[in-house]
């Protein structure tokens, strides 16, 4: 069971079982919501994260305004990133990994929207590097 929480602890959580991932996303538009070159996540199925406290949702849409293809879910008192939803495929989730209690065992091996990433990041230890999401 891994914990975690918000920098001010309205949120807390709970993620339980084996991840699917740990990676890495290179993408503009995490590199906006954590104000940093990437962001690391930790790749879970829905069913293994419970939350306790409330969390607000930005919902991402595509260039065209059309369908959300990905809600990211924050802490309102703080702007702390939590996890995000993804829409495909369904059910999945990417928990901020710099929410855990203990970051002290998290080893990314996936590395995700490398064509978005910093000309000066060089990641050692990456089992897969995908231009963009899913390719």
């Amino acid at each position: 069971m891994r914990t975690g929480r918000c920098l001010c602890g309205a949120v807390t959580y709970e993620l339980a079982g084996d991840l699917i991932a740990t990676a890495v996303c290179h993408c503009d538009h995490c590199q906006r919501q954590g104000g940093s070159a990437f962001s690391v996540n930790l790749i879970a199925h829905v069913s293994q994260l419970t939350v306790h406290g409330e969390l607000k949702t930005y919902e991402e849409r595509g260039e065209l305004g059309d369908d959300v293809y990905v809600r990211r879910r924050f802490c309102p008192a703080c702007g702390s990133p939590i996890v995000s939803e993804l829409k495909v495929p369904e059910g999945i989730i990417a928990v901020k990994a710099g929410t855990l209690d203990d970051k002290s065992e998290v080893l990314p091996t996936v590395e995700a929207w490398c064509v978005d990433k910093q000309p000066w990041v060089s990641l050692p230890g990456m089992a897969v590097s995908m231009e963009r999401e899913g390719g």
